[in-house]
C-alpha cells in the first residue's frame, strides 16, 4: 500500500530508464552511468519531504542533477584516461536478448535493458563524443539527442543559453566531420560475417580485401589483459596482426553479435568472452575496428557473470 509520504514514488522511479540512457551516452560506460544515476537518486531521497513536494517537475530535477553529476565525472574521467594503460574505448553494450550476465538492476531487469540502442549509442558515435570537451558533450547530447532546450541546458552546464548553443554547434561539426556514409544494416551484417569467416580461415588476403587501405584497429585491454597499446594502421598490418592473434589463441570461438545496435563480433575462449569487437563500415569496407578486451567492460557479455 502506498503511504501518504510516497505519492510520487512511481513517477520518480520511472525516470530511471531515461537517466540511464542519458548517463551512458554522456559517460560511455554503463558502470559509471549506474553510479551517476544512483547518486542522483541518493540526492533526491536525501531531501526532506517538503523540499521534494516543492519540486515542480521531479523528472526535470533528476535530469538536471544527473547532468551535473555526469559533467563532474567527465572532468575527472579525462584525467583518469590520461593515465589509462593503452587505448580507452567506450563500454560495449549487447542486444538485450544476447547479454549473458552482469549485475541485475531493480525490478529484475539489467541496466542494459534500459539503454535504447539507436544511432546515438553506436560505437562510432560514442568515440566521437569522447573527443569533445565535457561541456560540449553534455550540451550536444542533451539538445540533439534528448531535445532539451538550451535554457534548461544552461542551468546544468553553468553557461548562458547562447554559449550552450555554440557548444552544441561545435559538437555537431565534430560529428559531421567524422560521419561516414551509412551502410544498410543487411550490408553491415554480411561484411562482418565475411570478416569472421576470413579470420577463422586465417585468409590474410581475404582480410586485406575486406579492410579499407587506411583502416585503423584500436584495442582496449586496460592494462589488465594483453592488447596492442597503439592503433594498428593499414589493411595489411591489421590483417597480419589478426592472423598472429589467431595463431596465439587456438580454440578461440567467434560469434556474430549485436554490439551497440550494430553487427559485431564476440570472441570466446572456453565459454568466456574475451573480446567484443565493433566496426566502422563504409563503401563495403571496414574502416575501423574497436576491440574491447578489458574484462571490467565485458561483464554483460560473460556467462554466469564471470570476467
Amino acid at each position: 500500500m502506498r503511504t501518504p509520504s510516497e505519492p510520487d514514488l512511481g513517477a520518480v522511479v520511472g525516470e530511471r530508464r531515461q537517466l540511464i540512457n542519458l548517463a551512458y551516452r554522456l559517460l560511455g560506460s554503463l558502470a559509471e552511468a549506474e553510479d551517476a544515476v544512483q547518486e542522483t537518486y541518493a540526492r533526491w531521497y536525501a531531501m526532506s519531504r517538503p523540499r521534494q513536494e516543492a519540486v515542480e517537475s521531479p523528472g526535470a530535477w533528476l535530469t538536471t542533477v544527473a547532468g551535473r553529476i555526469c559533467l563532474d565525472m567527465l572532468g575527472s574521467a579525462r584525467a583518469r584516461r590520461e593515465r589509462y594503460v593503452g587505448q580507452w574505448i567506450p563500454e560495449p553494450l549487447p542486444e538485450r536478448t544476447e547479454w549473458f550476465g552482469g549485475r541485475v538492476g531493480d525490478g529484475g531487469a539489467d541496466p542494459a535493458d534500459r539503454v535504447t540502442l539507436d544511432e546515438s549509442v553506436s560505437m562510432a558515435f560514442l568515440v566521437v563524443l569522447e573527443s569533445m570537451t565535457p561541456a560540449e558533450r553534455v550540451a550536444f547530447v542533451l539538445h540533439d539527442v534528448f531535445r532539451y532546450p538550451f535554457p534548461e541546458i544552461a542551468g546544468i552546464v553553468g553557461r548562458t543559453p547562447a554559449a550552450c548553443r555554440q557548444l552544441a554547434t561545435s559538437a555537431r561539426r565534430r560529428i559531421r566531420a567524422a560521419q561516414a556514409p551509412e551502410v544498410p544494416t543487411a550490408g553491415q551484417a554480411g561484411l562482418v560475417r565475411h570478416f569472421k569467416e576470413a579470420w577463422e580461415a586465417k585468409d590474410i588476403e581475404a582480410l586485406v580485401d575486406l579492410l579499407d587501405p587506411d583502416a585503423v584497429m584500436i584495442a582496449d585491454g586496460g592494462g589488465l589483459v594483453g592488447a596492442v597499446l597503439r592503433p594498428v594502421e593499414g589493411s595489411r598490418r591489421i590483417a597480419e596482426y589478426l592472423i598472429f592473434i589467431a595463431g596465439k589463441a587456438p580454440g578461440l570461438t567467434l560469434l556474430e553479435r549485436t554490439v551497440n545496435g550494430r553487427p559485431g563480433l564476440v570472441a570466446q575462449h572456453s565459454g568466456t568472452t574475451v573480446t567484443v569487437a565493433a566496426f566502422g563500415l563504409t563503401d563495403s569496407r571496414i574502416t575501423r575496428i574497436w576491440a574491447v578486451r578489458n574484462p571490467e567492460k565485458l561483464r554483460l557479455w560473460t556467462e554466469n557473470g564471470q570476467s
